[in-house]
This record gives C-alpha cells, structure tokens and sequence, in this order.
C-alpha cells in the first residue's frame, strides 16, 4: 500500500428528486473518512439543491440513515461542500441560503479536486 494519503472526491448530480442517489455519496463519505481518508464532495445540476438549508430534512431514502444527520456528521469530520456556481446561479439560489460549510466554486476547482484525488466517485 503507498505511503500516499488517500483522497476521495464524490461528484453529486442527484438531489431531492432522487432519495437514495443523493443519500448513497453521503454514506460512502463518511464511511471514507471513518477509514482515515480524505473526502471532498462537489454537487453539480439537482445535487446543488441538496445543499440548500434545511433541504436534507425533507429528503428519505428507506433503509439509509437520515440525510441531514450524514451530512453533519461529513462536515464535522472535516469534509468539504463545493457546489457548481452556475448550477445554483441557473437556479436562483444566493450563497445565503446554502448550509454553512457549503462554498461556492466554479469548473477549475472541481477538475483540481478531481485531479488531485486517488479515486472519484459520481452519483
């Protein structure tokens, strides 16, 4: 196994349309970071809706656990959220009204992050 840190990048394209599609990326990401590995998420198209406050609360996928308790428990373990600017822009949603953590980014970051990972994941 290479000394190399492991780096995890989960691209999110489903939102609340699809319960199990946008709860799977969370389970798989704190499943990673309970296993030391680094996970960035990014959420682009109907993902980017999954990053609006309170959304979480609304969206069940049975047999999974909650949405917004996974999503808590990523960012508490220090994940991060990137959400494709012109997918919330398109959308008419503010920076205001996203989950705190949530940052605004644009191509350049995702291909970086994408890059820089030792595996990707889309959902």
């Amino acid at each position: 196994m290479s000394d190399k840190p492991q780096k995890l990048f989960i691209m999110v394209t489903h939102g609340p349309e699809n319960p199990e599609l946008a709860t799977i990326p969370f389970v798989m990401a704190t499943a990673a970071q309970a296993s030391d590995v680094e996970v960035v998420m990014g959420f682009q198209g109907n993902g980017s809706m999954l990053m609006i406050k309170c959304m979480a609360d609304h969206v069940f996928a049975q047999g999974f656990p909650k949405l917004s308790e996974l999503i808590e428990a990523y960012v508490e373990a220090g994940g991060k959220l990137y959400v494709c600017g012109p997918c919330v822009g398109s959308r008419q949603v503010n920076e205001d009204e996203l989950l705190g953590g949530a940052t605004i980014v644009g191509a350049a970051t995702f291909v970086s992050e994408s890059l820089s990972a030792t595996q990707s994941l889309i959902y």
